[in-house]
């Protein structure tokens, strides 16, 4: 399908991926070298420029969308078309254009001190461009999670270098042969290859690293990246939980998080982990559960709607985690159509899976399962909900089912997550003007809207001023009497503002009458 009007530069069957390729790591200095020199001799690009290379980015996706999907579903072995243009291309466009429409209002220098300018000083903070930028990309959503990231970047001003996951290895090679057909190297270099070019790539002196992957890797970039002082933004993930209110609609919110759970196979960042369900209703809730994701998978194996887990690595680990847990006592349902075996290794494909009875000291409590998995806990005290989230990491997302009332007042007051999601699936993410982002073991820094923008620019304060005398004249010796007279008296009026304000609030401290 080609939903572009731009001709495409060359014919599809000419980018089919030829598995293996990979750039030298060697090569890596060589094409950030590139860039920077070509960064430093433009400038700061104009909106025009910054608009232009978004437009070519996004003309590079939908040229070429068969493409892409073929390579995908190559990738995982069954994905559904459908869900992939949705979730995958689709998803990628509203962001993308609310970029590039604000770019050139995003650009233009804030002026935070008009009582400065009333003085003689005039300041002024320019969005500056950082200059290279370097985007890990993991397998889940292959292609959205660096070419949003990456319009980003181009609207506040900067180049681009691009390490695809290798996990999906016909989309990484597809990506990389298209792009250099859309975009000249030192604007846009898309790089392959294993877990070497990785390392190779964190290690980099770029101006900016953004990752989206796991925890487990994301110290490791975060390390590297530390080597030679460059910023990181981490999207990472984590096990979100959901919380059914004691007054939720259960038939809708179980209807709701069956669907969330199913997402890709159940392989996205913020798909709900684990759910708490008030004890008198965890039977019907179950029950509601089940027979929602009975019916809407009746068949799995020869299901392409049904995504298959996207390696065997992936696919054994979440079996082990399952057989782990029922090895430990937990109660296990596994929801395979009648007259399917199912998991199946071959298509790693895996059952829908309940998961009850589960205990602290089973792996499954505590890693993040990232397939078709869910695990359900009863509680009969919001407390003890909010206390078993706090004892752990921090979660991308957190979701609750039920009226915003006191309880979920409390629920967000009183935990931390990236993100908080109320009776609807990944929400928090719709608007273009909120940043996302996690917090803590799930991630650091945001992007989306004007926070993307400002994630990818240097905030450079420009001050000026044209005053008849100089002003580190009060600062500078040698001091005369009169300045230490307006220290003096200065500090001292502070501190006796500050010592009305803790009067009687200090450790040990009388109460005030």
């Amino acid at each position: 399908m080609d939903t572009g009007t731009t001709e495409k530069p060359a014919a599809a069957d000419e980018f089919a991926p030829s598995i293996g390729e990979s750039t030298d790591p060697a090569e890596l200095a060589a094409i950030l070298e590139r860039q920077r020199r070509a960064f430093l001799a433009e400038g700061p690009p104009t909106a025009a420029v910054r608009r232009e290379r978004i437009d070519r980015l996004l003309a590079m996706v939908l040229d070429n969308i068969d493409d892409f999907v073929e390579a995908m579903s190559r990738d995982f072995g069954t994905r559904s078309r459908t869900g992939t243009m949705f979730a995958e291309i689709m998803g990628m466009l509203s962001p993308i254009e609310n970029t590039r429409k604000h770019t050139a209002r995003w650009m233009r220098p804030a002026k935070p001190t008009p009582l400065g300018r009333l003085t003689g000083l005039r300041t002024e903070v320019h969005p500056s461009p950082l200059g290279v930028v370097g985007i890990i990309g993991p397998w889940n959503f292959p292609l959205q999670l660096v070419v949003v990231p990456a319009a980003s970047a181009f609207a506040a001003g900067n180049r681009v270098m691009i390490k695809m996951s290798e996990v999906t290895a016909h989309t990484a090679e597809l990506t990389r042969k298209l792009a250099a057909t859309y975009f000249d190297p030192a604007e846009l270099a898309v790089v392959t290859g294993g877990p070497d070019v990785g390392a190779a790539f964190t290690r980099l002196p770029l101006d900016h690293l953004f990752f989206t992957g796991s925890t487990g890797v994301g110290r490791h970039v975060q390390r590297a990246a530390a080597e030679n002082l460059v910023p990181v933004t981490l999207e990472l993930g984590g096990k979100n939980p959901v919380v059914v209110a004691a007054d939720a609609d259960l038939d809708r919110a179980a209807d709701r998080i069956a669907r969330a759970r199913m997402v890709n196979g159940g392989q996205v960042c913020v798909c709900p982990d684990y759910v708490f369900v008030p004890a008198d209703r965890i039977d019907r809730f179950v029950d509601t559960l089940r027979g929602k994701l009975r019916e809407m998978f009746p068949a799995i194996l020869a299901n392409d709607d049904y995504t298959a887990s996207v390696d065997t690595a992936n696919y054994e680990r979440i079996v082990g985690l399952v057989e782990d847990a029922r090895a430990r006592g937990a109660h296990i349902e596994e929801l395979a159509p009648e007259g399917e075996t199912l998991p199946d290794a071959t298509a790693r494909k895996i059952a829908p899976t309940l998961i009850r009875d589960v205990t602290d000291d089973m792996p499954i409590a505590n890693e993040e399962i990232f397939g078709p998995v869910l695990l359900i806990r009863p509680y009969t005290d919001l407390d003890t909900v909010i206390d078993h989230i706090n004892a752990r990491p921090s979660p991308l997302v957190a979701y609750w089912y039920g009226p915003d009332r006191a309880d979920f007042r409390r629920f967000v007051a009183n935990t931390r997550s990236g993100g908080i999601a109320r009776n609807e699936f990944a929400i928090h993410m719709y608007s273009e003007e909120a940043p996302f982002g996690g917090v803590g073991h799930s991630g650091m820094g945001a992007y989306h809207g004007k926070t993307g923008f400002d994630t990818f620019s240097h905030m450079r304060t420009v001050a000026s001023t044209d005053l008849p005398f100089a002003v580190t004249s009060i600062a500078a010796p040698p001091f005369g009497r009169r300045t230490a007279k307006f220290v003096e008296i200065a500090l001292r009026t502070a501190h006796r503002r500050n010592r009305r304000r803790v009067r009687g609030k200090l450790p040990g401290a009388a109460p005030t009458a």
